[in-house]
């Protein structure tokens, strides 16, 4: 059998490596907006598919067996392409998806639909935002003219930003010390980011809440069309039931 892996996420890469190690074949894919990826074990592609009839063309031609989505919580479209080209292939489909996070004593978060609306929030907890909602929703800032913003992300982003705008380039896990001393260097008064879960960026979560900075939570899109699981184990489990 071999098993598409859409990654892009640690779950992801943990999971191609337990395949990889029980000898079952396993191709990941990419995306490929990340220049410098981490690379999971097994055959790796990077790039699209042409749409989900382009992708469920490739299902038949690569005669792939099943297809874990593993991909970001937020990539929306990869998600929706991989439940259309599924059906049209007849290929059993998984959705892998870590939890999100979950508020606790002493949070101040501020839920929002999306980065439309977290640009309408964010300025009036603080003047001096963190931004760390990915480099690809950056316009959406880009109109707020008297906010200063550190933009945090992997790659450097490209225009539109904020006209007050300091990029740093950095690529997680972070601890929560680095975090404190970030958030404290730069004089930061309300965190931007979204719900995507996970101990990599968690840290930033904690050291708002040790300062009292507020945080301004994107909410997860509302994913339909496919069985989930939310552990790798789980994810494990599935694909050796096909066999």
């Amino acid at each position: 059998m071999t098993v598409l892996v859409l990654g892009g996420t640690a779950e992801a890469r943990e999971l191609a490596a337990e395949l990889h190690a029980r000898g079952i074949g396993v191709v990941s894919s990419l995306a490929g907006r990340v220049s410098a990826p981490r690379l999971p074990e097994g055959e790796v592609r990077i790039g699209g598919f042409g749409g989900p009839h382009g992708f469920a063309a490739w299902l038949a031609d690569q005669r792939i067996t099943a297809v874990v989505d593993a991909t970001h919580p937020f990539a929306e479209r990869i998600s929706a392409s991989a439940v259309t080209a599924c059906r049209l292939a007849g290929k059993p489909l998984l959705r892998l998806e870590r939890p999100g996070w979950e508020q606790g004593p002493g949070d101040d978060w501020h839920w929002v639909a999306d980065l439309g609306e977290a640009a309408r929030v964010a300025p009036a907890l603080g003047r001096r935002i963190f931004l760390t909602s990915g480099r690809q929703g950056l316009a959406a800032f880009a109109h707020l003219a008297e906010p200063w913003f550190l933009v945090r992300c992997v790659d450097p982003p490209s225009p539109p930003l904020p006209p007050k705008a300091e990029v740093v380039l950095a690529r997680g896990p972070y601890t929560i010390a680095s975090e404190l001393s970030l958030l404290c260097e730069h004089g930061i008064d309300v965190l931007v980011t979204k719900d995507s879960g996970g101990a990599h960026t968690s840290a930033k979560l904690t050291a708002c809440r040790d300062l009292g900075i507020p945080v301004v939570l994107v909410r997860r899109p509302d994913r339909g069309g496919a069985a989930s699981v939310a552990t790798v184990p789980a994810a494990l489990r599935w694909v050796l039931g096909i066999r």
